[in-house]
């Protein structure tokens, strides 16, 4: 493998390098992303756990006036943000991944129109904790389909993938 590769990301880039995979932010969305969540999701989630707590509120509120539309919104956008928060618990923004503690990397492609083609690295913290890492992939607007075949290329050239995804 080559001494460094690197691919452009959502919101910067990631740098393959022999002993670990490093994710630089840059530009105003890397700027945003790093007031936002930092090396921690925990203040997203903290914001995902009160959005959720006013929509059962507005939506206890609907239900005990018999608004039914509205109840219903509510419902299913606060149950939506609990899904979210209880399947976003073991995921982390950390920059910095060592890769003999990488356990595995997936691919997941995108949905036309819909999602962002993205590779999830599962590793094992240095306190054991098993946690995931999304690195996000551009999006169809700023290139994404070319990036995509890029990173996918130099993922399966480090090795870290080795069965066929698409």
């Amino acid at each position: 493998m080559e001494p460094e590769q690197k691919f452009k990301t959502k919101t910067g880039f990631c740098h393959i390098l022999a002993d670990k995979i490093v994710l630089t932010r840059d530009g105003i969305v890397g700027n945003i992303a790093e007031l936002a969540t930092g090396d921690k999701i925990t203040r997203l989630l903290i914001v995902y756990g009160l959005l959720a707590a006013l929509m059962a509120y507005n939506a206890y509120n609907d239900f005990i006036s018999e608004n039914w539309l509205f109840f219903g919104i509510y419902l299913i956008a606060g149950i939506y943000l609990t899904y979210t928060i209880v399947k976003s618990i073991n995921y982390t923004a950390i920059p910095v991944i060592e890769r003999d503690k990488i356990k595995n990397v997936e691919f997941k492609a995108a949905k036309k129109y819909l999602t962002r083609s993205y590779f999830k690295v599962d590793f094992e913290q240095a306190n054991g904790k098993l946690k995931s890492r999304l690195i996000m992939l551009p999006g169809s607007l700023n290139g994404g389909t070319n990036e995509t075949e890029n990173a996918l290329s130099i993922m399966k050239k480090a090795g870290l993938i080795k069965n066929n995804v698409g």
